[in-house]
């Protein structure tokens, strides 16, 4: 995994534990900033893992 989606999947959890405690304690800012972020980090790591694959499928195509 490359290290950026392993910082983009710390930042979704963090993001994620962040919208509970904003929706303890009445935050309603909170409630809509961090879903949004942890959004963004989730779309980053799609984005790594399609890269990977696709780099993946041309080596594997170079090589036979």
């Amino acid at each position: 995994m490359p290290r950026t989606s392993l910082f983009a999947l710390i930042a979704v959890v963090l993001a994620l534990g962040a919208t509970v405690v904003s929706a303890v304690n009445a935050f309603w800012f909170g409630l809509v900033l961090w879903p949004l972020l942890a959004g963004v980090a989730s779309n980053i790591i799609w984005m790594n893992r399609r890269r990977a694959r696709i780099l993946e499928a041309a080596a594997a195509a170079r090589q036979g």
